[in-house]
């Protein structure tokens, strides 16, 4: 087997120099104002990493409704576009190639946030999870459940923010449909008891996604559009898996054959999933069949376990997360086969630059 598989151009839609795709991670370093990403700040972190084949931005709300974790940047005001400029060009002066991830969490928020109103989602559930607020970890509240006037206004804001995205140089938008999220919300019976046109059936869960979807290929491109879905998420983020849970993501992959997305993005179990009814323990390996386009799977990869998900055909690109917040020269690395700086989590969501723009690239001297 090829021990290069994940530095191989791919050229599908999107053409990358390489299959090494650093992850959307949240960072939490637009500590101002208006959570407007700076040039010194992500304009470096994110040069830095710009040999990477793609990189997905951290989460980037799509409205003041949007946020729910403090310092996370927007995509939404004309300072938050003027700030993504300064970091578009500075990737793509390195060769790189950026898009930017458009998120709502929903319900995963609080309501220090909103100047005291209850977060959104599709039903008055509480997911019994955390708000990263200005005071620290709060616990979530019952969110409000949403009227079709405000998931129509939110199909806006997503299609104003991918419009943004464009002006701000952005080669792409990945929709956050992930995670627990405002979407993943819509589409798990835990989250939503609606019986409008917005709850019930599996159509019906799935419709506002799709609502999102046509709404940005409006303003930008299907092969400049992809999503991101984690259908084996359980016990986190307020989510958990029932009988309908696994045939709602086929329905929606199956169905976005009828697109032509830059790529869908998949994670793997993030627990072990094992032993819950109803959950695929292998989400590539699952999903694979079902979907014609181009494939990124995330969640655990080394750079063996990356070339051999390629080489098998499961997935045709591999998303890292923390390897890339400590290793900005990640590709070369790989290419190298360079041993790894280890990442200092306590930094993962501090301000400054200290974990985020001062892990060293590799010297030769450490094969």
């Amino acid at each position: 087997m090829s021990k290069q598989q994940l530095l191989l151009p791919y050229n599908k839609n999107i053409n990358l120099n390489n299959r090494v795709v650093m992850a959307p991670m949240t960072r939490s370093r637009a500590d101002n104002e208006g959570n407007v990403p700076t040039n010194d700040l992500q304009g470096l972190y994110y040069e830095q990493r710009a040999s990477a084949g793609l990189i997905i931005t951290e989460g980037s709300q799509v409205s003041p409704d949007a946020v729910g974790y403090i310092h996370t940047p927007g995509i939404y005001s004309e300072e938050q576009v003027d700030g993504w400029k300064k970091v578009t060009k500075r990737v793509h002066d390195k060769g790189g190639k950026i898009f930017i991830q458009l998120w709502h969490v929903g319900r995963i928020s609080h309501p220090d946030f909103h100047d005291g109103k209850l977060p959104l989602s599709a039903s008055a559930i509480n997911p019994n999870a955390k708000s990263f607020t200005p005071e620290g970890f709060k616990d979530t509240v019952t969110p409000k459940e949403m009227t079709t006037e405000e998931i129509k206004t939110t199909v806006k804001d997503f299609q104003k923010a991918a419009a943004n995205a464009v002006k701000a140089g952005f080669d792409g938008v990945e929709i956050h449909s992930s995670n627990g999220y405002l979407f993943h919300q819509f589409f798990n019976g835990c989250s939503n008891n609606r019986t409008d046109e917005y709850g019930g059936s599996i159509q019906n869960k799935t419709c506002f996604f799709f609502e999102v979807l046509d709404a940005i290929k409006e303003v930008i491109p299907q092969e400049k559009i992809a999503a991101r879905f984690n259908p084996s998420l359980d016990g986190m983020f307020g989510i958990s898996i029932d009988e309908e849970t696994i045939p709602t993501f086929e329905y929606i992959i199956k169905k976005l054959n009828d697109y032509n997305l830059a790529y869908v993005h998949l994670s793997e179990p993030f627990t072990d999933v094992s032993k819950v009814p109803f959950a695929v323990t292998e989400i590539a390996k699952h999903f694979r069949p079902l979907y014609n386009g181009t494939l990124m799977i995330n969640s655990g990869f080394d750079q063996e376990k990356g070339n051999k998900v390629i080489e098998e055909g499961h997935a045709d690109l591999v998303a890292y997360g923390k390897p890339f917040i400590s290793n900005p020269d990640l590709v070369e690395r790989f290419k190298n086969n360079l041993a790894l700086a280890e990442w200092d989590q306590d930094t993962f969501y501090t301000t400054g630059t200290k974990g985020y723009t001062d892990y060293p690239k590799a010297s030769k001297e450490l094969v």
